[in-house]
């Protein structure tokens, strides 16, 4: 997780995100055990309500899992269910736009290729 929060977004959702991309990263594993609402609310000083909510999102989403009296735990197959959701929101946010300027620009399917090896070089 990192180490600072900011204003731009709910605090629960920052936990989750960072949560989420702990597991995209490797750095939680599926059956590892996510730290717990305590851990995460001094780490981060804040309310153990808003770190629960954090964690609860990932519950009801169904990348993690509880284990009444032990913890919560990394659900088995959340890396690739968040990688895939995550391509979705990426394609959304990133390629559709791309593409609709592509289309006001008049550019063709290769230029956009070229361009996107140009840069992914560097």
């Amino acid at each position: 997780m990192k180490a600072v929060l900011d204003g731009s977004r709910p605090i629960f959702q920052q936990i989750y995100e960072m949560i989420e991309d702990d597991i995209i990263e490797g750095e939680l594993a599926e059956g590892d055990k996510i730290p717990s609402t305590t851990e995460i609310s001094k780490f981060y000083q804040v309310n153990r309500a808003t770190a629960q909510k954090g964690l609860a999102v990932l519950v009801d989403e169904g990348y993690a899992y509880k284990q009444r009296g032990v913890g919560i735990f990394v659900a088995e197959g959340a890396t690739a269910k968040l990688i895939e959701k995550r391509k979705q929101e990426f394609r959304l946010q990133f390629i559709k736009p791309m593409l609709e300027e592509s289309k006001r620009l008049r550019m063709t399917t290769e230029e956009i290729i070229k361009f996107i090896e140009e840069d992914n070089d560097d």
